[in-house]
């Protein structure tokens, strides 16, 4: 059964964050708040934790398009090829907020990935979410909760979420109420900048 972790979004306690990425380096799957929905995420590096997502969505690994969650923008070319100035400066303009953005996936994305030619990258604007990715040392692999078809208490009441979640991952993190309008996806990755859903973030700044 998954524990479930009450964090303060404007004051994260790093003995829990610790606790929580402890949990994220063994392969556990944890619960966390960013400004959108809550999301479902692991260590991007831990093969079996990104399979255990996987069997959860119904989905093959090789077949999911999940977001990278980064703290900041400086291990982009990490896992992106090497953007132009106006692109980077559209990222850096929107970032961190309630956007996902695709972007060409580089050379040295993780083995799992490795035959992804596009990435979505995410930098959601909440302490708690930076705070494990700072702490990890690298992207969580993020998926959201939510789903269409459900009510959306269970998307944004953390203690319904654990409800539901909790036999499913390992860590619940209680940090307040979420919201249930998901990120807005903006493809940079071709010529054109195209707008694949449009959520939370506005589009007013492209």
């Amino acid at each position: 059964m998954a524990e479930f972790i009450k964090i303060y979004e404007e004051n994260p306690n790093p003995k829990q964050i610790a606790k929580v990425v402890k949990a994220l380096r063994k392969g556990g799957l944890v619960i966390y708040p960013t400004d959108t929905v809550y999301g479902l995420g692991c260590d991007i590096t831990n093969t079996k934790a990104l399979e255990r997502i996987a069997r959860i969505k119904g989905i093959k690994l090789e077949k999911a398009n999940w977001s990278f969650v980064c703290a900041n923008l400086s291990n982009l070319s990490d896992y992106v090829r090497q953007i132009d100035t106006a692109t980077f400066k559209i990222l850096k303009r929107a970032l961190p907020g309630p956007y996902t953005f695709i972007l060409p996936g580089s050379n040295s994305l993780p083995k799992d990935f490795k035959k992804k030619k596009t990435v979505g990258i995410r930098i959601p604007d909440n302490s708690i979410a930076q705070a494990l990715v700072m702490e990890l040392g690298n992207p969580i692999v993020s998926t959201s909760i939510h789903d269409e078809d459900e009510l959306l208490e269970y998307t944004t009441d953390p203690e319904l979420i654990y409800e539901k979640w909790r036999d499913l991952v390992d860590v619940v993190i209680d940090g307040g109420y979420g919201d249930n309008v998901a990120s807005t996806v903006i493809d940079l990755s071709k010529d054109e900048i195209e707008v694949l859903r449009n959520g939370k973030g506005s589009l007013d700044i492209f």
